[in-house]
């Protein structure tokens, strides 16, 4: 049986259909115009997207004969949940959520100040927000307490795509 996380690692096994990705998470393309910009022929393009949106990794929007790609972000951060950690602990009541999370492995506490914050996961450090029961809290970590059961998420704050920006300095004009 094929499961839909198979369908979708099967589709970005391929190099070619990895490129695509990476410009539609740019901007949108026509098949034909993300053909030349990959320099492939547009039947070959046109087959690598048909892999691509049965794992619904690409949108296509149809204006007359026109058929304009997008990447479907949502499906490819969905994709990456597969690889995310489970646990279970159990705590007193009132328990602030920070402190509960002190006695997960993996999860890095930092301290500034007074002020206590989950500064990394596994080793990866980054910016972090939680969830609780699948809800933003609106008040700290180290404030947030547990008075009932429920399901804590941490969320590194990421952007899959990345920006290199290169910079050249020219030397000032004197005048």
């Amino acid at each position: 049986m094929v499961t839909k996380q198979m369908t979708i690692f099967k589709a970005l096994s391929s190099k070619t259909r990895m490129e695509m990705l990476k410009l539609l998470m740019k901007t949108d393309y026509h098949v034909s115009g993300m053909a030349k910009a990959l320099g492939i022929s547009v039947p070959v393009a046109a087959k690598h997207v048909k892999i691509l949106e049965a794992a619904e990794l690409v949108n296509r929007k149809t204006f007359g004969k026109t058929h304009v790609l997008s990447a479907n972000k949502a499906k490819l951060y969905e994709a990456l949940e597969t690889f995310s950690e489970d646990y279970e602990i159990e705590v007193r009541e009132g328990t602030s959520i920070l402190d509960a999370l002190k006695d997960v492995a993996g999860v890095g506490i930092k301290r500034i100040g007074d002020k206590e914050f989950i500064a990394s996961i596994d080793d990866e450090e980054g910016f972090y927000i939680y969830e609780v029961n699948g809800k933003s809290p609106d008040m700290p970590i180290n404030e947030y307490t547990m008075e009932h059961g429920g399901e804590i998420e941490i969320k590194r704050l990421v952007p899959v795509l990345k920006k290199r920006v290169r910079v050249t300095v020219s030397e000032s004009k004197k005048t």
